[in-house]
């Protein structure tokens, strides 16, 4: 179903809970939600949104998501099955990540923090170099694996899948699936 843009204003404020099990071990991170992600409950969901053809793409999921409904209960356990869980820097939705402000980047930090403790993932991973920067106090932070770990797991930043960051491809983003779940000891489906 199509919504419109008075619709998704409707789920501004709202949040969306985190897909993650026991068993995580790759653990993404996105800024905030968008007001689709906050409508379908599906974390990345907007259309433009390279996550899951990413995934794909490193061969790490065998399905498309369909951002007109959001994850399947299989899909969400497929995910969590494979051990990727993902949360966000901050809960509530808004229509675009700008419109957070920078003391709720440093909240989420310590927010994330905790979840990080609670579910112990070998890597997390950050999706968007500025805003890990702003949320932890790291100017001049950039892409890859951070000298620091986090609550004991590999911390990494990596470009975010928004279809608005142009200048990372979706071969770049796959590319980065495939080094973070090497990293977390996650296969390929066979």
């Amino acid at each position: 179903m199509k919504l419109s843009r008075q619709d998704l204003e409707a789920f501004r404020g709202r949040t969306v809970p985190d897909l993650a099990g026991p068993g995580t071990l790759l653990l993404f991170v996105g800024i905030n939600p968008g007001l689709m992600t906050a409508a379908r409950q599906t974390h990345f969901c907007h259309p433009s949104n390279r996550f899951y053809p990413a995934l794909r793409r490193a061969g790490l999921i065998d399905w498309d998501l369909d951002a007109s409904t959001g994850l399947t209960d299989e899909q969400r356990s497929d995910l969590i099955s494979a051990g990727i869980g993902i949360t966000n820097l901050v809960p509530h939705a808004t229509a675009r990540a700008s419109e957070v402000a920078n003391h709720e980047l440093t909240e989420g930090a310590g927010r994330l923090t905790e979840t990080v403790v609670r579910l112990a993932p070998k890597v997390v991973a950050i999706l968007g170099v500025t805003a890990y920067r702003t949320a932890f106090g790291r100017p001049e932070a950039v892409i890859g694996r951070q000298p620091t770990d986090l609550a004991g797991a590999e911390l990494w930043v990596v470009p975010n899948p928004s279809g608005l960051n142009a200048h990372v491809t979706l071969d770049d983003m796959a590319g980065w699936m495939n080094t973070l779940a090497a990293a977390a000891g996650i296969g390929t489906p066979s």
